[in-house]
């Protein structure tokens, strides 16, 4: 099966395509994808993982045409970038 592993910094953006057996989960995915080479200085280990937008444990299984997310830390919290934004 095929699935796609994407995971994104301000400066840089990568999306992977990765050949697995049926019944590998995020975890092997992403172990799979070597997308962390392209990151040195993250630890994707810590970060929060997802398919399709929803959150998932690393023990999930995926399946064919599935796209698993790293999630970067937000740098405000949403409500405060608002009022950031809006200058109050």
């Amino acid at each position: 099966m095929q699935v796609e592993v994407v995971f994104a910094l301000a400066e840089k953006q990568v999306l992977r395509a990765v050949e697995l057996p049926e019944g590998a989960t995020v975890a092997e995915v992403i172990e799979a994808s070597n997308i962390a080479q392209q990151f040195p200085g993250t630890d994707l280990g810590k970060l929060p993982s997802g398919v399709w937008g929803k959150r998932v444990e690393r023990s999930y299984v995926v399946r064919d045409g599935d796209r698993v997310e790293l999630y970067r830390p937000l740098e405000n919290e949403p409500r405060e970038a608002r009022r950031l934004k809006a200058g109050v």
